[in-house]
């Protein structure tokens, strides 16, 4: 964790390097008009966004917006004459704010799309990550508390739905998210992950207000790729097929040529065509199919004797495939009984809540089962556990013993 946090601090300090002192400098010269400093300025970000570009950090449409606002900007800046530059004390103002800026921003992302967990490292004995854990609901925590007394704040509920969804707390997610569309109510992008959020907090459907809060999304964006991912699986799964192929075949035409998306896009819109009628369907589906067949893993969930007492006949009990390294997501789940066990269990793509969260996206998966008195997906203290070894997918034979029983709630 150690070296973590001195490599993260070392590349941020690199990072305000480029940019405070420039800022400095401009200030340091008297002679300087407005016009120049602006345009400088402005020159710089537009390097900045092309940079990002390149190493794909950057979406091409984001970059096309980020670029027309830049250009704005500068129309609006520039031309207004030839009077002095601001004082060199506004300028060491807008670096010592920019000094504070880029670490919180930096941290604030990680939260949002990073993973916490990994900086500590795991026990040899399977440990678990509680410190890492209380460290980051410690954080989210007090950015709630923030938001209290700053309620308008949409870009901090935007970053505390990301939070929230990262500890898979989704009904939190998506009122902080709700939250944040009120105050951001054109955000194509912050729509597209509430609906999501709020698809996970009520059981994994898309169906009802996650679809029409997709809709509006695409009303401001109609090349929203989240949202035409997630609007496709909404009408795959009323079996209005014709609607999957209209979002799917979008997205095709929006991913990038190198995309890892676009074989299981691809696969899904075959799916949907031969499930349409679509002339050629049954072909184009044909070569998935056999891949599918590859793509399910299959096993026994047994409980460990000392934990027999424990298991009531009406408990929960989650068996689930996640990657083995990769989003924490479940790719796949199933539900049965405490009365079930020891129980076979299949795991496969028709599991997994939408085309572009499945097995078939990852080589490798750890397979749980969790026994829940609460049936709440999300871990709860009292409930037992138990997980394999990572396994490839399509292995068979697979056991898993529940043999842990959890003391504290996911996230404590």
């Amino acid at each position: 964790m150690t070296a973590f946090l001195v490599l993260a601090a070392v590349l941020v300090a690199g990072a305000l390097l480029f940019v405070v002192p420039p800022l400095l400098r401009r200030g340091a010269r008297p002679g300087a008009t407005r016009d120049a400093v602006n345009a400088a300025v402005y020159r710089d970000q537009l390097r900045e966004l092309d940079v990002d570009l390149r190493a794909g950090t950057l979406a091409a449409d984001q970059h096309e917006k980020a670029h027309r606002e830049i250009e704005a900007r500068l129309l609006a800046d520039v031309g207004k004459g030839d009077a002095p530059a601001q004082s060199s004390y506004r300028t060491r103002a807008a670096a010592i704010a920019l000094g504070l800026a880029v670490p919180i921003c930096a941290l604030s992302i990680y939260l949002a799309v990073g993973n916490p967990r990994a900086i500590v490292p795991q026990a040899a004995d399977g440990g678990s990550h509680d410190l890492t854990a209380q460290q980051f609901e410690a954080l989210v925590s007090r950015l709630a508390v923030r938001l209290k007394d700053n309620p308008e704040d949409a870009e901090g509920w935007m970053m505390l739905g990301r939070s929230y969804a990262v500890l898979g707390r989704f009904g939190e997610a998506s009122e902080a998210y709700a939250k944040a569309a009120a105050r951001m109510p054109r955000d194509a992008q912050l729509l597209a992950d509430y609906a999501d959020a709020l698809a996970m907090a009520q059981g994994r459907t898309l169906r009802g207000e996650p679809e029409k809060i997709l809709r509006r999304a695409l009303a401001i964006d109609p090349n929203n790729v989240k949202a035409l991912l997630l609007a496709g699986t909404a009408a795959f799964n009323r079996n209005n097929y014709s609607d999957a192929i209209r979002h799917w075949e979008r997205v095709l035409g929006l991913l990038p040529a190198d995309s890892d998306a676009i074989g299981r896009v691809q696969t899904s819109l075959a799916e949907a065509r031969a499930l349409n009628g679509t002339p050629g369907g049954k072909a184009q589906i044909a070569k998935p199919a056999q891949a599918r067949g590859g793509s399910r893993v299959s096993g026994v969930v047994r409980l460990a004797p000392a934990l027999a007492g424990k298991v009531a006949p009406n408990d929960t009990v989650f068996i689930f495939a996640r990657a083995a390294e990769g989003p924490r997501m479940p790719l796949a789940i199933l539900r049965k009984r405490g009365s079930d066990l020891p129980v076979e269990f299949t795991l496969d793509d028709s599991m997994a809540m939408g085309p572009q969260m499945n097995l078939s996206a990852f080589p490798r998966v750890v397979i749980g089962a969790r026994v829940s008195k609460s049936a709440n997906a999300n871990p709860q203290a009292g409930d037992l556990q138990g997980s394999s070894a990572p396994i490839n997918v399509g292995t068979g034979g697979i056991n898993v013993l529940i043999d842990t029983e959890l003391r504290e709630a996911a996230g404590k």
